[in-house]
């Protein structure tokens, strides 16, 4: 390129983010190839963006200010009139509130050198902000580097649906009129789906190309749309591009792909919101019902026949709007936490709840008899642990009832020897506690779970961990999930220094999201241990020492 020629552009939009945009916009200026031009595209911001913005162009002469007249709303529009204005041969986004890493540029640029291709795309690193931990999104996407000869050959990239993961030519964009949908959210998936389809050819790097700083706790007012599932409109546009990207891929010639498409909005999109159902009120539900049961019927079979079996459960009891049951069902996505009830059939098949299902899709959609709950080896056998009542004991001791489900009829007959197991230590703090028979398949039993004999290190533990049951049948064990009521209030109590412990305050509450887990969470308070004294508890109760040696009886007579 000639010297006042940029070689790549990065649009940086941004609205109402003057704290985060320098850091954005340094991080493309520290970029390791120098020959770039940075669009701060400001969809009016009524902040201090514009001066901010203003401040880093006169700082460099290879930032620009672009300010749109009025808000958009949405990311589309302030990206477009930048790929207007934008003079390099290649472009790339980036969004205010995240970064480039440093060699961005110039790995998907080299591989632009390598072989002629209408984008390339690399890894993307996430980044939690609340803990600072980060992983690879997709990261079985871009694990190997190739080229991809159009999106027939690997339909599985649809997952990948950022448009900020990737350097476009622009003479590419410009010839197929690819421009990002106004008007509409989630237009990173319409946009990449067609950018995918008109694609003769693209490269894939493994090297890391963007950083996606991610906050699921953040404050409601500031979330991103993705962390906006709470919202019935949230599933509307979710739902809405999807019909748009269906009508694309017929328009265009790729029907073929619906079924790669829709197995992707089953398995990415829909499940999102799967997770979400346990803590849903019934207007939500049967909202979340009337707006995705009509585009769910017209989904591919064969994509519901990809899906592991727990998914296409709780699929099929949304459809037959059993809401109830697919809050239960949720609860256990991921994690092999089994129905509470199966029923049989004929042909000896076996379905989920307490009924056979009545329509032959039902049927084929709830029959859990491939789950092996009465065969499966003992260790991976499915159970599920429910907390059903929770007494504050005194100091930091729990009373909990707990109820398990055991569909497979794997427990004999009789009482069981269980164990409640945490470890916020080196060593485990294990409570055995007795689990009786109510009827086939469940059984019933309370523990007192002290966290004060928790053996923590003596500098301190500050951190979360999910008790599991632990049940045994000769010499094998098996160890699940403790389910927590999802409207158990949060819990707090204050151990004091002892015996060389440091002191702690220890919360109880449910897991926020997916499973709603018993959380505990140990926060370290106090001196330095080099100088502890024994504190007083927040919270006394003369029923502790009664509870603790009820506890220490029921072990020794399990012995």
């Amino acid at each position: 390129m000639t010297p006042d020629v940029p070689d790549v552009t990065v649009t940086v939009i941004v609205y109402n983010d003057a704290e985060r945009l320098p850091r954005a916009v340094e991080s493309v200026l520290r970029q390791t190839h120098r020959a770039i031009e940075v669009i701060i595209s400001d969809d009016h911001s009524t902040d201090e963006t514009p001066r901010v913005a203003r401040e880093l162009a006169a700082r460099d002469a290879r930032v620009r200010y672009l300010r749109l007249p009025e808000n958009s709303g949405g990311c589309s529009a302030p990206r477009n009139r930048a790929i207007d204005i934008a003079r390099a041969p290649y472009l790339m986004f980036l969004d205010s509130d995240d970064e480039l890493p440093p060699r961005a540029v110039e790995s998907l640029l080299a591989a632009h050198a390598e072989r002629e291709v209408d984008f390339t795309m690399g890894a993307v690193r996430r980044v939690r902000v609340d803990t600072g931990r980060t992983s690879t999104w997709m990261p079985h996407l871009v694990a190997e580097r190739r080229t991809v000869e159009g999106i027939a050959a690997e339909p599985g990239l649809f997952f990948e649906h950022l448009s900020t993961s990737k350097m476009y030519r622009k003479s590419f964009l410009d010839a197929h009129d690819l421009r990002f949908p106004e008007g509409i959210h989630y237009e990173d998936q319409l946009f990449s789906a067609r950018a995918y389809c008109l694609a003769r050819a693209f490269t894939v790097i493994s090297e890391p190309v963007y950083r996606w700083y991610t906050e699921p706790y953040g404050a409601a007012a500031s979330a991103s749309i993705s962390n906006q599932r709470h919202k019935l409109s949230n599933v509307r546009d979710r739902v809405h591009v999807q019909t748009l990207i269906d009508a694309f891929l017929t328009d265009s010639g790729h029907e073929a792909l619906r079924e790669a498409k829709d197995y992707k909005f089953l398995k990415h999109d829909f499940r999102m919101y799967a997770g979400d159902l346990p803590y849903r009120d019934e207007d939500w539900l049967r909202g979340f019902t009337e707006i995705v049961n009509p585009y769910l019927a017209g989904l591919a079979q064969g994509a519901y026949e990809r899906l592991p079996r727990a998914e296409r459960v709780v699929l099929q009891l949304v459809r037959d709007k059993r809401l109830a049951e697919a809050r239960v069902a949720a609860r256990g996505l991921g994690h092999g936490v089994a129905p509470r009830a199966v029923t049989a059939g004929p042909g000896d098949r076996l379905y989920w709840g307490d009924r056979v299902p009545s329509s032959p899709a039902a049927r084929r959609e709830l029959d859990v008899t491939d789950l092996e709950l009465d065969t499966r080896p003992f260790p991976t056998a499915q159970f599920r642990h429910e907390i059903t009542r929770v007494e504050r004991g005194g100091g930091a001791a729990l009373r909990l009832a707990v109820r398990t489900y055991d569909p497979g009829l794997r427990l004999p007959v009789g009482p069981q020897v269980a164990r409640l197991v945490v470890t916020p230590g080196r060593r485990r703090l294990t409570v055995p506690f007795r689990l009786d028979p109510v009827r086939p398949g469940v059984f019933e039993g309370e523990a007192v779970l002290d966290l004060a004999a928790a053996s923590v290190p003596l500098t301190g533990f500050a951190g979360t961990r999910h008790p599991l049951l632990q049940l045994t049948s000769g010499r094998q064990r098996n160890s699940g999930l403790l389910l927590a009521p999802l409207d158990l209030p949060t819990l707090r109590a204050h151990v004091p220094y002892r015996a060389g412990l440091a002191p702690h305050v220890i919360t109880a509450e449910p897991e926020a999201r997916g499973a709603g887990r018993l959380q505990l969470t140990w926060t370290p308070v106090g001196p330095t241990p080099h100088i502890l004294r024994p504190l007083t508890p927040l919270v006394t109760d003369p029923r502790a020492t009664r509870l603790r040696k009820a506890a220490h009886a029921a072990a020794r007579a399990l012995r």
